[in-house]
């Protein structure tokens, strides 16, 4: 692989990053507007929730991409040790933030519910 394609996926990395921060500012945003004391703006935390989903969506299939893009490039043969972990632990990660995801889809049900 040459130092183009490297930088080419340090991008497409970078961006994933950008993408999570959003994501988290987002559920951040939606943990404010439910914390609200003359309560939450319905269209705002739908239109967090709708960009959120999005989001995950987006960022899920970058890493699968980047994970298959460096599947195709080894170094060393039969030394992809560190790769593998690095893709357990994003995944691990993923699997997080779409069960915090959940409980906040039914947090918000819930309010919508007793309302």
């Amino acid at each position: 692989m040459d130092s183009q394609g490297q930088t080419t996926s340090m991008q497409r990395l970078q961006n994933v990053e950008k993408r999570i921060v959003r994501v988290l500012e987002l559920a951040g945003g939606v943990m404010d507007e439910l914390s609200n004391s003359t309560g939450p703006r319905k269209d705002l935390v739908n239109n967090h929730c709708l960009e959120f989903m999005q989001l995950i969506k987006d960022i899920q299939v970058a890493l699968r991409d980047e994970i298959k893009s460096a599947c195709d490039y080894r170094p060393f043969e039969k030394c992809d040790y560190s790769s593998r972990i690095a893709n357990k632990i994003c995944c691990k990660k993923l699997e997080y933030v779409v069960s915090q995801l959940d409980e906040m889809k039914q947090t918000v049900n819930e309010f919508h519910g007793a309302v």
